[in-house]
């Protein structure tokens, strides 16, 4: 059973009769979301995780505590938690396969996590509703086994909010609500650890909720969301002053590889990337699937459908914060990078879906019996349609990628013939990916994720193997144009380039091509 006031308070006493039918009503809700979250993880076991191998990020991320290869650069903006979160299986495997199985049922378990947490603040159709309709997004489903942080946040936003709603409400109806504070400062501690600026982006509506509502204006709240924040952030904020010369620096740091913080509108950026683009940088190209983004119009409709039905409800604060909420986790994505990837709103997504399915839960529930005859069957053959657009992109986007998988290992392989083998370093176009899959440092001498030195480098090819990897077309470095080289055609996710080996390399058959 939910309650579906701020300030009702619960019964005192119950009967025996009166807890078994409440728990039977717990029960379905539960059970709902359940049905959501292994849904959710069986989608991506079958359509996700088979053949597809690691991203340019996801290599950076895995590098960092696995023992196949030298670790890749981390740069500013990065953080290390999601590479905490793999470092179990990396230590005990180099199968990407079982990495990616590892995060779909930890995902899934964590989908299961938020979507019980607002089990007592929504009805359990609504609550299942918008987890399911989250949970089949192509981006929801293609990032779930992907060792990257965007997801971790927005499930973490969706606990947070969830507990944040919990412990004002509890505390209210006279309760301590240390779970719930517990709860919310955990949640924000991963989010924090995930991605510190995000973390700030999702406490700052919480904590002006707090300071503005007055039944909510309570000390202990504030410094749990302070905390939270702090604790996750600690490790960035120290690595910023070991590794980085200051906060300050890192930072500026960060914002430079982001193309400068600023004022930038990326709603147009976006909406292209919904098309199958894991990044849209830059964002340049034609719009070429505009139903690819129907959904996302109709989003913000329905959320603001969602807060209009429950303002004449007591749900109405329970509504409005995972509203604003999401749309203060946007801020940054849509109002201040001058590119998108569809990952960034992921957390926006999880949160404004619940007003979103209030409005759809509404329009089936209060429809009179004449209207409902029409209505139902009108929305469900909308979502199904939805669901199914989803689909077509999520295919389209993880056949390239088990293409791209293929590609990198065979041009590893290949690397190992001309003698590029352990201990060795890859530098150039592709070196993150191809660098690790050949178990091989990566080093730039220039751009964002500058690491070495050209002379530094010259003496690396003295002592061991180093590839240069150049674009078909482009003239090699004055320093390697004497190396013997070997052309790579263009492959599906990958460029055409020109590998020139150090002569230290001693390929096992064969000579330069």
């Amino acid at each position: 059973m939910y309650d579906t006031s701020l300030t009702a308070g619960w019964p005192e006493e119950e009967s025996r009769e009166d807890a078994l039918r409440a728990g039977g009503r717990e029960a379905r809700p539960r059970l709902w979301s359940a049905v959501v979250a292994i849904g959710f993880t069986l989608a991506q076991l079958a359509f996700v995780v088979p053949g597809m191998g690691l991203g340019w990020d996801e290599t950076v991320y895995v590098s960092q505590v696995s023992p196949h290869a030298p670790a890749a650069f981390f740069s500013a903006p990065r953080a290390r938690g999601i590479s905490l979160l793999v470092a179990p299986v990396t230590g005990l495997t180099d199968s990407v396969t079982v990495l990616r199985c590892y995060l779909a049922v930890a995902t899934g378990g964590a989908l299961y996590a938020g979507l019980w947490v607002w089990r007592r603040l929504l009805p359990g159709p609504v609550v299942a509703l918008a987890g399911a309709l989250f949970a089949t997004l192509w981006i929801t489903l293609f990032y779930g086994p992907q060792v990257m942080p965007n997801l971790a946040v927005a499930l973490s936003a969706l606990i947070a909010t969830g507990c944040f709603l919990r412990a004002v409400r509890e505390d209210a109806n006279g309760r301590t609500g240390t779970g719930s504070l517990t709860g919310m400062g955990c949640a924000l501690a991963v989010a924090g650890l995930m991605r510190p600026t995000d973390a700030l982006w999702l406490a700052l509506p919480l904590a002006v909720a707090a300071c503005a509502v007055r039944s909510w204006r309570r000390p202990v709240v504030l410094l749990v969301l302070a905390a939270g924040v702090a604790l996750g952030a600690a490790q960035w904020v120290v690595e910023a002053y070991t590794a980085y010369g200051g906060l300050g620096a890192r930072l500026h740091r960060a914002s430079e590889i982001q193309g400068g913080m600023g004022w930038h509108l990326a709603f147009g950026d976006q909406l292209r990337g919904l098309e199958g683009r894991s990044l849209c940088r830059p964002c340049d190209m034609p719009w070429r699937r505009p139903w690819s983004a129907l959904w996302w119009f109709a989003l913000p409709l329905l959320a603001a459908g969602g807060v209009f039905t429950a303002m004449r409800t007591r749900l109405r604060a329970v509504v409005i914060v995972p509203a604003l909420t999401g749309l203060s986790l946007a801020v940054p994505y849509l109002l201040m990078i001058d590119y998108a990837a569809p990952r960034f709103l992921l957390a926006t997504y999880a949160l404004l879906l619940l007003p979103a399915a209030v409005c759809l839960h509404h329009l089936v529930t209060a429809a009179s019996p004449a209207l409902r005859r029409p209505v139902v069957p009108a929305v469900a053959l909308l979502l199904l349609l939805h669901v199914g657009s989803q689909y077509v992109i999520l295919h389209s986007l993880a056949e390239r990628s088990r293409a791209s998988r293929g590609s990198v290992g065979r041009i590893a392989t290949e690397l190992h013939r001309l003698g590029v083998r352990p201990p060795c370093t890859v530098t150039g176009i592709e070196a993150v990916r191809i660098g690790f899959s050949a178990g091989c440092a990566s080093r730039q001498i220039a751009g964002h994720d500058a690491s070495i030195s050209r002379a530094a480098l010259l003496a690396l090819a003295q002592r061991q193997p180093v590839a240069v990897l150049v674009p078909l077309g482009h003239r090699a470095p004055a320093y390697a144009h004497t190396w013997r080289s070997t052309p790579f055609p263009q492959v599906t996710g990958l460029p055409g380039f020109r590998a020139y080996v150090s002569p230290s390399a001693r390929p096992r058959t064969g000579g330069a091509r």
